[in-house]
């Protein structure tokens, strides 16, 4: 973390020393003071380089936190393979360390193994880093309260992107009330493969800074600018600055400023962002922005499902029916499960199911997802049940497995033999709304 420690050198130094007695002594001892400064990582990955850094800043609001919904969409359909050359940094931008334990608690309660993997990364500031933001000058007619906000933000996408920067080859900039397009990181990857110009940032979503792709390599550079002029503007537009700087002639006109810009910052379409968030992390901030070119088309997935009887408990909301789900021509959708409810899937001729998939969510609605659900199948033979290496339920079922993070997937041993159903049974109260978006039963060929 060479980077980390001098650019933060130059920049807490900076104030000290030239304001008490310039010599050697009181800027060695704010070098010492720089310990405190170094990032509190709750959780951080041992893996070696990889190739893509995300970045989720977020702080504590008022009315509602996306956080956990933004986490799923991001991991949703995410392969092994991606999974481990990635990670997701989650930074908790608060000092109160009861507040960040808590946020860390429940990230690490939701997403246990991607925690204990190392792909999700958590980290919060020491109390140290965060100079005096009470008496900053107001500026295009910016409350006091907004000035102090988006000060606070341009030195936490500082803090995040230079903890960020040796991790990974490239380093994107989400935000922490977000949907991502499931195929997100491989469209990244192509799209960041067929670019042969110089670019400084490819951009995967028109709103402020969501879904920014930097290269690793660069992030030095745009820290220190940002750095110099925290306190001036906000940070979409010290990136535009940063731009200015670098590619345009003073003896030019603007159109040819804005034709070298464009070759530092290449625009992808369609996005792969959508900002969902109505509550603004500014207190009192309304902030109901969506991205115009996000396609949401892929809201459900179709698979050639075995022909079955299809029942459930669950009150069904209007036309989203199971079997919009199961032949692939649009999403289930119902009312909070409680539990005892159960979602079933009975052939009409027994058969031997090799692999099971479950996907429940979709990107409109990340957090209406299936909770402490287990998936449990019903076999031609009752009998002989300790063979098997699943857990029988007093009518007749094996539990073969359960949902996490809203999906539920899994081969079933064949020696179960001929099934005669599968059920989705919920095994507590759930707080939300359930959308099961996606089925796919593998049947056994010859």
């Amino acid at each position: 973390l060479c980077w980390f420690f001098c650019l933060f050198l130059v920049f807490f130094c900076k104030k000290e020393y030239s304001t008490r007695t310039k010599n050697y002594i009181d800027l060695l001892s704010c070098m010492r003071s720089l310990n405190s400064l170094m990032p509190s990582p709750i959780k951080e990955r041992s893996a070696p380089y990889i190739s893509l850094v995300m970045g989720i800043p977020t702080v504590k609001r008022e009315k509602q936190s996306y956080l956990m919904s933004t986490l799923r969409s991001l991991l949703h359909g995410l392969s092994e393979k991606q999974k481990n050359d990635c990670v997701i940094i989650i930074f908790v931008a608060e000092v109160n360390a009861e507040y960040v334990n808590g946020v860390a608690e429940s990230v690490k309660t939701s997403f246990p193994r991607e925690v204990q993997s190392g792909v999700l990364e958590i980290i919060s500031p020491p109390a140290s880093y965060y100079p005096d933001l009470s008496n900053l000058r107001k500026s295009f007619g910016d409350s006091e309260d907004r000035v102090r906000w988006r000060t606070k933000q341009n030195l936490d996408y500082s803090f995040l992107m230079l903890y960020a920067q040796p991790k990974g080859t490239f380093y994107l900039q989400l935000e922490d009330d977000i949907i991502a397009k499931p195929d997100y990181i491989q469209s990244i990857e192509n799209f960041a493969a067929e670019q042969s110009q110089d670019w400084m940032v490819l951009e995967f979503s028109q709103l402020g800074f969501i879904g920014k792709l930097f290269k690793s390599e660069d992030l030095p550079l745009i820290v220190e600018f940002f750095l110099m002029f925290y306190k001036d503007k906000p940070i979409d537009w010290l990136l535009d600055h940063l731009f200015w700087v670098k590619v345009c002639n003073p003896e030019k006109n603007a159109a040819h400023c804005e034709k070298e810009k464009a070759k530092l910052r290449i625009r992808a379409k369609p996005s792969l962002f959508q900002h969902m968030g109505l509550h603004s992390s500014l207190s009192g901030k309304i902030q109901n922005l969506k991205d115009k070119d996000f396609d949401k088309s892929v809201l459900h997935k179709a698979h050639d499902n075995p022909p079955a009887k299809l029942t459930t408990s669950l009150r069904i909301y209007q036309q989203y029916t199971l079997e919009n789900v199961y032949e692939g021509k649009g999403y289930f959708w119902a009312s909070a499960p409680m539990a005892g409810d159960y979602i079933s899937f009975t052939f009409l001729k027994p058969l031997k199911v090799e692999k099971y998939f479950f996907r429940s969510g979709n990107m409109d609605y990340p957090g209406d997802i299936l909770y402490d659900t287990t998936v449990e199948v019903l076999k031609v033979l009752v009998g002989n049940r300790s063979k098997f290496n699943y857990t029988a339920t007093k009518d007749g079922y094996l539990k073969i497995g359960a949902f996490e993070n809203g999906i539920a997937e899994g081969s079933i041993d064949l020696s179960i033999g001929e099934i005669l159903a599968i059920r989705l049974l919920v095994n507590s109260d759930s707080p939300v709304w359930a959308i099961l978006s996606e089925v796919s039963l593998k049947k056994k060929t010859l």
